[in-house]
């Protein structure tokens, strides 16, 4: 019998209120397709986060790969390509998605899951004429594949680079909760919006059912976007869903609330970890987690925890995914702690 499930963090429902607001207006009759009232209530309540760029053009699709796979198909001509970190989430899980839209994914391998200026510049002066792909787009995770995140130097950093080099810049923002409330954040909605073309915000893995929002802050990229939502099969007709979700996540504070939960419950857990003498495959900051644990260690916590295994180490020793979510409890952190040192002691 399991106990927990450490795999990801969309494994549970949704928050309560979530479910309360989707109740609450269950029976009102709505028009579709994102043009309801829920959905124009969400994307004022997001507006009221950005500050005094309010003008980005916002979006709903239902998960992360369809957004990516819709930003970038609108960003790129069919011979351009777009630079991501060799962890990416379009290099690794998206089942070619990007590719089977007829565009590279130019690779570069950081330890860290994070591109720096160098890295795109890399890339840029390697495709010197029409015989190659034309990169065009900077792909970037916040937070990244392996829990890092970028901070307000790193962004500029690279926003300076796609100016100078005529490139766009975008953020997969599937944990964005969890970058913005990490310890060490110093970057806003508001900065994202000056500092990128195109980023969307993750509801899927901070406590809704389904669904992220888009958010255009290039004007070149806004006319006609609905058509690429549509075309790709992500315009829904109940788009009234996804607008409860978001209404409900941006009222009184609920979506940095709940990204805030979860990295405090990986912060106590990577704490705990550590008092019993492991070491990790990387620092983080955010609710994912990658502790080195001995093989024969990890095989017992299996017969009672879902998580995965990262990366091998050496013959004795792997380096596992933990993920926190918004619905961890305290009381199962604890738990896994006390079963680890037991599972230790007796291996």
């Amino acid at each position: 019998m399991f106990k927990a499930s450490f795999q990801n963090d969309y494994s549970e429902g949704a928050h309560p209120d979530i479910l309360k607001t989707l109740e609450k207006s269950n029976y009102a009759s709505m028009v579709g397709y994102g043009e309801d009232p829920l959905c124009e209530k969400a994307k004022e309540l997001i507006r009221e986060q950005l500050g005094e760029n309010r003008d980005s053009d916002i979006h709903f699709v239902a998960g992360g790969t369809q957004a990516n796979l819709i930003c970038l198909r609108a960003m790129l001509k069919p011979y351009e390509s777009v630079i991501a970190a060799t962890s990416a989430h379009i290099a690794v899980h998206e089942t070619g998605a990007i590719e089977a839209t007829g565009h590279k994914i130019n690779t570069v391998s950081t330890e860290d899951g994070k591109l720096r200026p160098e890295d795109v510049i890399s890339v840029i002066d390697a495709h010197e004429d029409e015989h190659m792909v034309l990169p065009r787009v900077i792909y970037l995770s916040n937070a990244t594949e392996v829990g890092t995140i970028y901070h307000k130097e790193e962004l500029e950093a690279l926003h300076r680079v796609a100016k100078e080099r005529d490139l766009l810049l975008f953020i997969d923002g599937a944990r964005m909760g969890s970058a913005l409330t990490a310890g060490d954040n110093d970057l806003t909605l508001e900065d994202l919006t000056r500092l990128t073309d195109v980023f969307y915000i993750g509801g899927t893995k901070n406590g809704a059912l389904m669904g992220e929002a888009i958010l255009i802050n290039n004007a070149s990229l806004k006319k006609h976007f609905r058509f690429h939502i549509k075309q790709t099969g992500a315009l829904m007709a109940k788009g009234r869903v996804l607008g409860a979700q978001f209404t409900g996540l941006f009222q009184e504070n609920l979506f940095f609330r709940l990204a805030k939960h979860a990295n405090d419950r990986a912060e106590e857990l990577k704490t705990g970890i550590k008092e019993e003498g492991y070491g990790f495959l990387s620092e983080t900051t955010t609710n994912q987690i990658f502790p080195i644990l001995p093989v024969n260690v990890v095989e017992q916590l299996e017969k009672h925890y879902r998580f995965y295994r990262w990366a091998v180490v050496d013959e004795k020793h792997v380096a596992l995914r933990l993920v926190t979510s918004w619905a961890t409890e305290k009381s199962t952190i604890e738990t896994f702690l006390k079963d680890l040192k037991e599972i230790a002691a007796n291996a």
